[in-house]
């Protein structure tokens, strides 16, 4: 059984077990969230596809930590100019561990 689902406006195929890294959710490390933007449940080959999400769909996660990503360089230059602009950027990020998919009805 697997779930597509959506957080952070990224979208997500997931089985239970599964480890992700996703935006920055507002909870402490070891708390239990649910997701509830679940855009496609396939369970044993019976698929329900949302119209945007599933009603009554869920996804049971655990809060593994919470880390920065990787640092992403940006570089602006105007050629003959003299002008450039160097800036970083880490991604706030949490990772999550999927302990459940709850199914509707």
């Amino acid at each position: 059984m697997y779930a597509v689902l959506e957080t952070g406006s990224k979208q997500y195929r997931v089985t239970a077990g599964d480890t992700l890294e996703v935006e920055r959710l507002p909870a402490e490390k070891g708390a239990t969230v649910t997701l509830d933007r679940v855009l496609m449940v396939n369970a044993d080959g019976k698929v329900a596809i949302g119209t945007p999400t599933v009603t009554g769909a869920s996804v049971l996660a655990e809060v593994v930590d919470h880390i920065r990503g990787e640092k992403k360089i940006i570089f602006k230059m105007r050629r003959r100019e003299g002008y450039h602009k160097k800036q970083g950027h880490r991604q706030e990020l949490t990772v999550i561990r999927i302990k459940e998919i709850k199914l509707p009805g």
